[in-house]
């Protein structure tokens, strides 16, 4: 499994060459310009977006896959990254979070590690 960044929309099957584009999730039309003006790969309702752009080798994906939100990372920078792992082949990315995107969904991701962690939370009744 390969993880990385991108912050560009792809372009293949219509996706960047477009103003819109179909979220493969929850059938949004989707600008392709976030409010802030820069390109988005992502439904800003959803956070779901297609596996379009081969990471590892750095041209168009055949995959197609659904890309499903798991995560958020932070950069040393503060800003946040929606992390996406595909349905069909595995591959994790990252892309940057927009001013636009679901604030709820993304503190649901936030808080999911410290909401449920690894191990039981009464045992800091203990301490």
């Amino acid at each position: 499994m390969s993880t990385h960044h991108h912050d560009h929309a792809p372009t293949i099957g219509g996706f960047g060459k477009t103003d819109t584009f179909p979220c493969v999730h929850c059938g949004l039309t989707v600008s392709a310009l976030a409010a802030d003006g820069r390109r988005r790969d992502h439904c800003p309702s959803c956070l779901h977006s297609r596996h379009v752009v081969d990471h590892a080798g750095g041209g168009p994906s055949q995959c197609l896959g659904r890309m499903t939100p798991i995560s958020i990372a932070v950069l040393r920078t503060g800003d946040w990254m929606v992390v996406h792992r595909c349905v069909r082949c595995d591959e994790l990315t990252s892309t940057p979070v927009r001013a636009d995107d679901n604030r709820l969904i993304l503190m649901r991701m936030a808080v999911r590690p410290l909401a449920q962690p690894p191990f039981p939370l009464e045992a800091f009744g203990d301490i």
